[in-house]
């Protein structure tokens, strides 16, 4: 190994987290690693990859992601693709096996589907050293339905990278994980790099008044990132200024949706737009950079990809006081930290950014000293390389 960089499959079959193993495997191709792709094409997005240089192999086939299927196909024929690239995958390892398996997701564990983690336990057996992202130490909104499942997932790997300190320490506490097996290597931003739309565009496009101050939660829609908080602040976030907006922009099952939109019209909210779609990449960045102010108002969080992208666009940022916020947030200085159950707290908060366009100034400056960019990717990246060579040299 000291002779050569390892040979690294990094592995999202799915596509469940595309934009992060883009990212982050642009960076580690460009730091030098032998990286092979394992995933299809990004159904949403179907340039995710290409536009960043990345060339993907599934293993056999990539035909269901080039296609905007209804829910219930799309995911009964993505299975049935991923059955016949496993198969094919096993097969190739059986003769030309990568050092370093890199596993973002695993999605067939919730459904109790264990047929990703025997192909694991196949390449394990057969010598590959099996890394693993934690992006949500277990599914959203399951309690702890699916623990045992990923305890034992987090002992079967030979190393885990999280994002967090204390993410770290849960690993260890929560699910016994050795405190040497694990890796924290930060989450790097998204977006950052794409051009420009003009703000007036944008602000059209989303029905939004020109003079207005505008507030954006953007992302996908569960139960844990609080809307239903939002919501009850933004009640008084109206009555002390009406020159205000608040755009809640992304997609999510059609019950939660439902519910939002029965809470805006119960709550009498007048200055909220909801835009319940699939938000393009270039609209996104958009968003964000005509935004006053971002907030992420989480009860519970084990890495945020929105966050990231509201830290490299340096945006004026309210969000919950969390541990894993607290460790890129800090109260006062970059960003307003609010009690994650107290809808008062995060009404007084954002009331006070509106009314203080300086102070609003002044934790944006603070963030974008921060050089959230390409810089992260390569740190990320050389942190990532030093990980499997750790795991190889074990």
């Amino acid at each position: 190994m000291s002779n050569r960089r390892p040979t690294v499959f990094m592995m999202d079959l799915w596509a469940i987290v595309p934009y992060y193993t883009a990212y982050l495997s642009r960076a580690l191709l460009q730091d030098g690693i032998d990286l092979t792709v394992g995933s299809i094409t990004y159904y949403l997005d179907p340039d995710c990859y290409s536009r960043r240089g990345i060339k993907v192999d599934p293993g056999l086939i990539n035909i269901v992601g080039r296609f905007n299927l209804p829910r219930l196909p799309r995911r009964v024929l993505k299975l049935a693709e991923a059955l016949l690239n496993l198969l094919a995958l096993s097969i190739r390892f059986l003769f030309l096996l990568p050092d370093v398996i890199h596993v973002q997701y695993l999605p067939m564990l919730q459904w109790r589907l264990p047929l990703d983690l025997w192909f694991l336990t196949f390449c394990r057996k057969r010598g590959a050293k099996i890394i693993l992202t934690v992006h949500d130490l277990l599914p959203h909104d399951t309690a702890e339905t699916h623990k045992n499942t990923f305890h034992n997932l987090y002992h079967m790997v030979d190393g885990i990278i999280c994002h967090s300190d204390h993410i770290k320490t849960r690993l260890n506490t929560e699910f016994l994980v050795p405190l040497e097996n694990i890796f924290v290597i930060p989450h790097g931003p998204f977006f950052y790099d794409l051009p420009e739309k003009s703000e007036e565009g944008i602000l059209r496009d989303f029905e939004i008044g020109l003079g207005k101050t505008l507030v954006l939660w953007q992302g996908i829609i569960f139960p844990y990132k609080g809307i239903d908080l939002l919501l009850e602040a933004w009640k008084r976030v109206e009555v002390a200024n009406e020159a205000v907006c608040l755009v809640i922009a992304g997609t999510g099952s059609p019950e939660l949706l439902e519910q939002i939109r029965g809470q805006i019209s119960y709550l009498g909210l007048k200055t909220v737009k909801i835009h319940f779609r699939f938000i393009s990449t270039q609209e996104l960045v958009a968003l964000y950079r005509a935004a006053d102010i971002v907030v992420y108002p989480y009860r519970a969080i084990t890495t945020s990809g929105a966050l990231a992208t509201g830290l490299a666009l340096g945006k004026t940022i309210v969000a919950s006081d969390l541990p894993v916020f607290r460790e890129l947030l800090r109260d006062g200085e970059n960003a307003l930290l609010v009690d994650p159950l107290d809808s008062d707290g995060l009404a007084s908060a954002l009331i006070k950014l509106v009314s203080n366009p300086q102070l609003r100034t002044e934790l944006a400056e603070n963030v974008r000293a921060m050089n959230f960019g390409d810089e992260s990717w390569r740190a990320i990246a050389k942190q990532t390389a030093t990980a499997y060579e750790q795991l190889l040299s074990d």
